[in-house]
């Protein structure tokens, strides 16, 4: 063997020999992804990772995709969807933060299925995510246009003035504000979101018990009358199970953003630590946020009231675009749906942002990978991607459809193409993750040596696989009843044509062929990151030590703080 093969590296996680490849990426300090030049900025913190993780997913599929949900299905039938749905994204989560403990790209999706499954995959996973992102973003403009009808009906106002009111605003955060501006923008902003939803959560179960001025008690009175599930295209059972399989799309929406957390670790200061608590505490936080929200919700609103946006099409200020700002409504609580409405316009523009962000960074690592124009991989002195930031913004204006057709038809559409991108995403996440095992098993990396394992391993990921791709090819059913309703296929099935056309295209041009396991590259940059952790843990063990001796009341509440975040 020669001498540069049997130069190993010391990490904290795993001791392998290195390889003439890696010495390159590390005396050159570039990594397979792109030059030094390129890379972003790593100033986000744990807390921001972690913050980020949740506030991606605490949007408007919660605040107004869950109206829509109840009104088309009951409280039965969102309960169940979104706590099926639940178990799906814990099981994409827990995939997502084996990869990226075990080696954080600045490519995030993109760069794990080139790396350890096909290059074509990577390729199309990309510009699938980015599909899905450049939706979103329009989308959550419109639904912040929503929130506003609620005060200001669109006869008075036309929704295109708020819609370019928080556009604009969101690309001068984007394009002005550092990395480090963004992390601390989005940490507070999904704090106040955390709170917000924290307080309606228990605000509703307090009103579910005969809390309010009223009190009045309905705890699960709904749910009997008009009912817990909402027949849906056919009567009896039948129909129940067709609602229960209609919300699922909803229900997909909503939770859309948990994987932002796989994206966010090319500009994390400490990813081997940041990342594993984000994804373990997630997994709470969407319990709480999810499951206990739509069941108190249930408790408090039934499916069939004029006061549901969705389910009242004339779009006046006595309909809600939240459920949750019903739910006080009915309770009869002064000036407080009022000021709730404000609180959930942060929900919206918080989410239009980090979309924005999101969709700008995917289509910038595009094109470090080569995968995209380079001209997108042009940035500012403060290494801003500015180019992409300007072609992201031009197609977010697709929001302004919202000026002639209604804002919650609009929005409808949007869910459906944006539901469908992100099940693709899952899809290429999953499938990334069972090579990935594989690899790390005919490599001879062991479970030990792991800074974070998937609980269920590859079996969890093919379960979740499974359930991804049934949900994708059904979730649309309804269209083929009665009536062909070409609007609603053509919205919810577009991306799977997008989808093979980009995988089967790259496949007949470049003709890449796939990874297999013996060579699949685990280690390329890894030192590096290895590094970076030796480093980090010497710093938290001189912090330790200074506060060593610190108890009482302070010393609980800072290991509380840090558990928080």
């Amino acid at each position: 063997m020669s001498e540069l093969n049997e130069k190993t590296y010391k990490g904290s996680v795993h001791d392998h020999p290195l390889s003439s490849d890696e010495v390159k990426y590390e005396d050159d300090a570039v990594t397979p992804e792109g030059r030094e030049s390129d890379a972003l900025n790593r100033q986000l913190k744990s807390r921001h990772i972690s913050m980020i993780a949740i506030g991606g997913a605490l949007g408007t599929g919660l605040i107004i995709g869950t109206g829509e949900a109840l009104a088309t299905a009951g409280p039965g039938s969102i309960l169940i969807s979104y706590s099926l749905v639940g178990i799906i994204v814990w099981l994409v989560m827990t995939a997502i933060g084996e990869m990226a403990a075990w080696l954080p790209l600045s490519s995030g999706f993109t760069g794990f299925a080139t790396r350890f499954c096909d290059e074509a995959l990577g390729f199309t996973v990309g510009w699938t995510y980015w599909c899905k992102y450049i939706i979103t973003t329009p989308n959550q403009l419109v639904a912040s246009a929503l929130v506003i009808q609620y005060w200001v009906p669109p006869e008075k106002v036309n929704p295109g003035v708020f819609v370019a009111v928080f556009l604009v605003v969101i690309i001068f955060i984007n394009a002005w504000g550092t990395v480090g501006f963004f992390g601390e923008f989005e940490f507070w902003a999904s704090s106040l979101k955390v709170l917000i939803i924290t307080c309606v959560i228990l605000g509703c179960f307090i009103l579910a018990v005969g809390g309010g001025p009223t009190g009045d008690r309905p705890g699960f009175r709904y749910w009997h009358d008009p009912g817990a599930f909402k027949p849906y295209l056919a009567e009896g059972s039948t129909g129940n199970f067709a609602g229960i399989w209609n919300s699922m799309v909803t229900a997909v929406f909503a939770y859309l953003g948990t994987e932002l957390v796989g994206v966010t670790v090319g500009e994390a200061k400490n990813p081997r630590r940041a990342i594993p608590r984000a994804i373990k505490l997630t997994f709470w936080r969407i319990l709480f946020f999810y499951i206990l929200g739509v069941l108190f919700l249930g408790m408090n609103v039934p499916y069939d009231s004029d006061m549901l946006l969705f389910a009242n099409d004339a779009s006046t200020g006595n309909a809600a675009a939240s459920p949750f700002v019903v739910a006080v409504k009915i309770a009869q609580i002064p000036n407080l749906p009022g000021i709730l409405n404000a609180g959930f316009l942060v929900f919206t523009f918080s989410a239009a942002n980090s979309d924005l962000y999101i969709a700008t960074r995917t289509l910038y690592g595009l094109a470090g990978e080569g995968k995209a124009p380079a001209l997108l991989r042009y940035k500012n002195k403060n290494k801003i991607p500015v180019v992409s930031l300007a072609v992201c913004s031009s197609i977010a204006c697709i929001a302004f459809m919202s000026v002639k057709s209604s804002s919650t038809e609009v929005f409808k559409y949007f869910v459906n193409m944006v539901s469908m991108f992100g099940l693709l995403t899952w899809i290429s996440v999953l499938i990334t993750h069972i090579y990935f095992v594989r690899a790390r098993k005919a490599q001879g990396v062991s479970k030990s040596s792991m800074a974070y394992t998937a609980p269920f391993g590859v079996v969890g990921s093919y379960v979740a696989l499974v359930a991804c791709c049934v949900i994708a090819l059904t979730k649309n059913f309804d269209v083929f009843v009665g009536t062909f309703d070409y609007e609603n296929f053509i919205t919810g099935y577009l991306g799977i044509p997008i989808y093979i056309a980009l995988l089967a295209g790259f496949k007949i041009f470049k003709r890449p062929k796939g990874v297999k396991p013996e060579t699949a590259d685990l280690w390329s940059g890894k030192a590096k990151i290895d590094a970076e952790e030796q480093e980090f843990l010497a710093q938290q063990a001189q912090k330790k030590e200074a506060r060593r001796g610190k108890g009482g009341l302070a010393g609980n509440m800072y290991k509380f703080v840090s558990w928080l975040f």
